[in-house]
C-alpha cells in the first residue's frame, strides 16, 4: 500500500475518532479530551460512518472546531482512520503524529503527552518506536484491561483452545494475550496492542500507508502493528499513560464475535503458507468448539463459520 496521506511532521497532533451511532458515549469523551491532551498543540478529526443518530449534531454542538468527515456509509474502521488520516493531512502543516482512539476511551490527564512523547525513540538493535499504547483499565476505573499480545502462531492457538488464554497467558509459546504483570509495568514491546488507543508517529504512518480497508472491523490494528513491525516500527507499551476503556459488545455478539474469529484467521492466512494457515483454522475451530459445547453461544456461531468452505474467502460486515 503507498501512502495516501503523509504527515509532515510540522502540524499538531491529530486526535482521530471514528464514530457509528456513537452519541451516548461522545459527550464524555469530548469533555475529556482537554485533561487527556494536556501539554500538546491537537486538534480533533472525526471520521463517521453514516450514524443514524445525532452524532453529527452532539459534534457539531459540543466540537464546533472538529474536522467532521462523513464517509456516507457503514465503511468499516479501518477506512474511518484512513478518512481522517487524509483529512488531517490536508491542514496547513499537516500533522506531526496521529492519536487514534475510541469514542468510549477516557484518558487520564497528561496521558497522550506520554504516548507522543515517547514515539520516535531509537532502541538498541536499531528498531524505532513507532506506535505507542497506554495502560487501559475497565470503566471501574481500577481493573486492569490486558492489552498486549503476541503475534499469532499455532502452538499459541491450542494452548488458548487446550488451556484456556488467561491462563496459558503467562507462557509466551502458548497464548497471544500477554497476562505477565510485570510486562504492565515497563516501557515493554509487543507485537501489538488492542487498538482502543494509540499514538502513531509521522514517519511510521509515511513508511507504512494506509490502513487494510479489506478488514471491515477487527484485525485491522494488528495488521497495522505487524506491517509496523516488519518495516523496523517497534509497537510499546508506555506505562506512564494510562485510559479507561468502557469496552464493546465483541464478547456477547455471535455476529462480532464472528467477524473477530474469522478476521484473526483470515490474518494468519496473509502471513503464512496454507499448511500452517490450515492447522491455525483447526487449533481456532478447537477453541470455538469447546467453548460452544460449554453454551457459549458466540463461539457456535464463531465455529459454524469456520467450518464453512468458504470463510475465508467472504468476511461479513455488521
Amino acid at each position: 500500500m503507498s501512502p495516501r496521506h503523509p504527515a509532515t511532521g510540522t502540524g499538531p497532533v491529530a486526535v482521530l475518532v471514528v464514530t457509528w451511532n456513537s452519541s451516548a458515549v461522545l459527550p464524555d469523551f469530548l469533555a475529556s479530551l482537554p485533561t487527556g491532551m494536556a501539554g500538546l498543540d491537537w486538534r480533533l478529526v472525526v471520521a463517521d460512518n453514516d450514524s443514524a443518530d445525532d452524532t453529527v449534531d452532539v459534534l457539531s454542538s459540543l466540537a464546533p472546531d472538529a474536522t467532521v468527515v462523513q464517509t456516507g456509509h457503514n465503511a468499516g474502521y479501518a477506512a474511518g482512520v484512513n478518512a481522517a488520516l487524509d483529512a488531517a493531512a490536508r491542514w496547513e502543516g499537516g500533522y506531526r503524529a496521529a492519536l487514534v482512539c475510541n469514542p468510549d476511551i477516557r484518558m487520564r490527564s497528561g496521558c497522550a503527552k506520554a504516548l507522543v512523547h515517547s514515539l520516535e525513540t531509537k532502541l538498541e538493535d536499531g528498531r524505532q518506536v513507532g506506535i505507542t499504547v497506554p495502560l487501559l483499565y475497565e470503566e471501574d476505573g481500577r481493573t486492569l484491561v490486558h492489552s498486549l499480545r503476541r503475534e499469532s502462531s499455532v502452538t499459541r492457538a491450542l494452548g488458548e483452545a487446550v488451556v484456556g488464554n488467561r491462563r496459558a497467558g503467562r507462557f509466551p509459546r502458548w497464548s497471544e494475550l500477554v497476562t505477565d504483570t510485570a510486562a504492565y509495568e515497563h516501557e515493554t514491546v509487543t507485537d501489538w496492542a488492542t487498538g482502543a488507543l494509540m499514538a502513531l508517529s509521522g514517519t511510521c504512518l509515511a513508511a507504512c500507508g494506509a490502513w487494510d480497508e479489506s478488514f471491515f472491523l477487527y484485525s485491522e490494528e494488528t495488521e497495522f502493528c505487524l506491517r509496523a513491525r516488519d518495516r523496523g516500527f517497534v509497537t510499546r507499551l508506555e506505562p506512564t499513560a494510562a485510559a479507561t476503556h468502557l469496552g464493546g459488545d465483541s464478547q456477547v455478539s455471535p455476529r462480532l464475535w464472528t467477524l473477530l474469529t474469522l478476521n484473526r484467521v483470515r490474518l494468519y492466512q496473509r502471513r503464512h503458507g496454507p499448511a500452517a494457515t490450515a492447522a491455525f483454522r483447526a487449533a481456532v475451530l478447537l477453541r470455538e468448539s469447546s467453548r460452544a459445547a460449554l453454551g457459549r453461544s458466540a463461539s457456535r456461531s464463531a465455529a459454524r463459520a469456520l467450518a464453512s468452505p468458504s470463510a475465508l474467502r467472504t468476511i461479513p460486515g455488521p
